[in-house]
This record gives structure tokens, sequence and C-alpha cells, in this order.
């Protein structure tokens, strides 16, 4: 017996796959007779649509409402448009938001059960504030001293050295680069840099692991700078400048003195700039990639903006080649440190193991199935 086709409105199977972002051509290696369904000369059975669904990331209720629904960010949209309109979100970046929040939302229940204490820091500053004293207060907050990074020998370990501190202090840090585990969903830095889940007690950083590891812990310090004003967002910080938006400039220029303190660049800057690399000089200086550098002295008009964009522009194509010859990768379970997070698995581990969370849910939240969940919370020191 032929299976039934079902009653789509074209318009919405036009709509999934222009969301999708992949091409009518590649998706019809799977559904072939999709242009059909596209121009409406035919309809698809259930197990087609299940199919189209899969492929194209769309929820499958959606391909049964009259008209394509308006999706929303679920959080402040601080992109700017720059000379195109900002497009729609991707399902990508839908779906890592809402990954997110699932995520915050058992965190935070799971710390106010333990009796955790909110986190006295959210929500602590004005836009207003002086940059400089919000500035040493993350740092304060972060446990780090004053010129901490010069104490580290590199820059990408002076991210780490920052990315663990924020963790210490309670705030979830998660750097990824694709949606999840799935390698063939990757996330367009060129959408989205990262974003801030704002809340008491389990704050979230998100930042896009598929950027250039340059801009990485400028995103992360400004996402760092959105915590203590309180408010969540998503951004795309263009040449790492925020425009317009009050929240962002300020944000923008606490990331920019918590790296690199006014004070202490204007003084090494009588030095560095007779040197042949002056932004590498600072890089080694304050242990920030050569683009904050960069960035930093545009910010004080120690350079002019056709000098930092000439730089910018070949250090970006420098960066990509670099990319481009490397073979990525690496091992899975070290991966997980930073695309999950220690501390969020080890809490599901633990209420999975004590029976206050089942086995089904903890791989739900943690994207880790069976063994590979078993394996990493034991190498977390965590027997299930």
């Amino acid at each position: 017996m032929a299976e039934q086709s079902l009653n789509v409105n074209p318009e919405l199977i036009r709509w999934a796959i222009e969301r999708s972002g992949r091409s009518v051509d590649a998706l019809a290696r799977y559904l072939p007779r999709i242009e059909e369904w596209e121009s409406g000369e035919a309809q698809p059975t259930l197990r087609q649509l299940e199919t189209l669904a899969k492929k194209t990331w769309t929820p499958i209720g959606y391909f049964f409402l009259p008209a394509p629904p308006e999706e929303r960010l679920p959080v402040p949209d601080f992109r700017t448009a720059r000379d195109e309109p900002i497009r729609r979100p991707s399902p990508n970046l839908i779906d890592t938001l809402h990954t997110m929040q699932r995520r915050q939302s058992w965190m935070r229940d799971y710390l106010i059960e333990m009796d955790h204490e909110r986190l006295s820091f959210i929500g602590s500053a004005k836009p207003g504030d002086k940059v400089e004293s919000v500035a040493k207060n993350i740092r304060r907050t972060l446990g780090m001293s004053d010129g901490w990074a010069g104490r580290i020998a590199t820059w990408t370990l002076a991210l780490g050295a920052l990315r663990e501190a924020a963790e210490a202090a309670g705030i979830f840090v998660v750097i990824n680069g694709v949606v999840g585990n799935d390698t063939h969903r990757k996330l367009d830095p060129a959408e989205f840099r990262g974003f801030v889940l704002a809340d008491e007690y389990a704050p979230i950083v998100f930042i896009n692991g598929a950027d250039a590891r340059s801009a990485q812990m400028f995103t992360l310090a400004h996402e760092l700078a959105h915590f203590w004003i309180g408010e969540g967002g998503i951004f795309d910080l263009p040449d790492l400048q925020a425009d317009g938006d009050r929240r962002e400039v300020f944000c923008n220029r606490v990331a920019a003195e918590f790296l690199v303190p006014e004070v202490e660049l204007n003084a090494f800057w009588r030095e560095a700039r007779h040197q042949p690399e002056p932004f590498q000089a600072i890089a080694r200086k304050f242990k920030v990639s050569p683009i904050v550098a960069a960035r930093r002295a545009l910010d004080l008009d120690l350079i002019a903006r056709d000098q930092f964009f000439d730089f910018y522009r070949a250090y970006q194509a420098d960066e990509r080649r670099q990319a481009a010859r490397s073979k990525g990768g690496g091992d899975f379970y070290n991966n997980q440190n930073v695309r999950v997070g220690k501390r969020f698995v080890r809490a599901v581990a633990l209420a999975a193991k004590e029976g206050r969370l089942l086995y089904r849910e903890a791989y739900s939240l943690t994207g880790l199935q069976g063994a590979t969940f078993d394996k990493y919370a034991k190498a977390l020191g965590i027997n299930l």
C-alpha cells in the first residue's frame, strides 16, 4: 500500500530550504522530487517530510503551519547591519542558543538545589560607570592581579587561563565551532562571534570556535563585561568594534581596558613604536593577539585607522592560510572540555549517578551518549 501524501504548503518547503542555507541540488540527492514539492506539483509523504526536516534542520511541526513562522532570537541582537540588512538567524545559531538555554535552565535549578549563592557581580555595573574601575573589578573577581598576562608564556595560553578563571568564578564558558559535536554543521563567524546568557546562578558565555583564535580573547573579555551590566545578547563585533549601541560601546571599552590597560600601553608605546613589528611587541607584553594589540593602539589614537586596517586585513589573510593548512581535529575528549565544559558535565554526571537525573536526560543535556558520556565522566573523576 502506497504511503499517503500530505498537504503541505509549498511556501513552507521553500522557506525550509532557504532557511537551511542548503541548495536544492544538494537536497535532491536525498529527496529527488523536492523541486516538485517546492513548486506545488507534488506533495511529500510523512517519511519524506521527516527526511526533509532532518536535512534542513527544521522542526517537523513547522511544515503543518499555514505559513512560515517568524523566528526570533531569544536574546537581544547586537549584531550590526554593516552595508546589508541583518539576515535572519540560521538554524545552526538557533539550535545552539536553545541548547545553551536548556543547559542554563538545568544548571540554575541544580545550583539552587545545592544551596549555591547568587553571583554578586552580575549586574553590578552600569554603562555609564568608569571603564577602568569595571575592568579592575573583573580582574579582581576572576582572581587575576594587575599584569596577570605578563606571567604567561603566550597569548594562546593566556586565553586558556582567562577561560579557566571565568569558570572558577562561576561563569560557564563554551567554545565551539559546530552545532554540538556535528562537524557537518559549522557555525559561521560572519553571522555571530558569540553570545551571552546572563543569569545570577548559571551565566553562560558562548564563543564561536570557528572564529579566528586571534579574536576569541577579545570576544571573551567583551562578553564578560556584559555580565557586569547584567545583560545578555548576541554579537558579531566586526573588526572588533562596536557600532552605535551604548552598551556595546561600553563593553568594548571595558574589554580593551581589561586586556590592555591604557596607562600601561601608553608607557610601553614609546618603546614598541620603534620596533620592526610594534603590534607583535605589544602582543608579547600583554599576551593578546597582534590584532587585539593593533585594535587597542587604534583606540588610544596611537595609530591611524588606515594603518590598523592594513595590518588587520593582512593578519586575517595569513591566519586563514594557516588555518587552511592545519589538519584540525584533536582529541575528542579534550575538545569536550571547551565544547561542553568540565564543570557542567561533572554536575550532570553526579546528578545522574545520585539518581536525581535520568541517564537519557544527561545524554541529551551534554550531547554525549552512552559509553562516551561514561568515559568522559570517568576522565573527570566520576565513575558511573
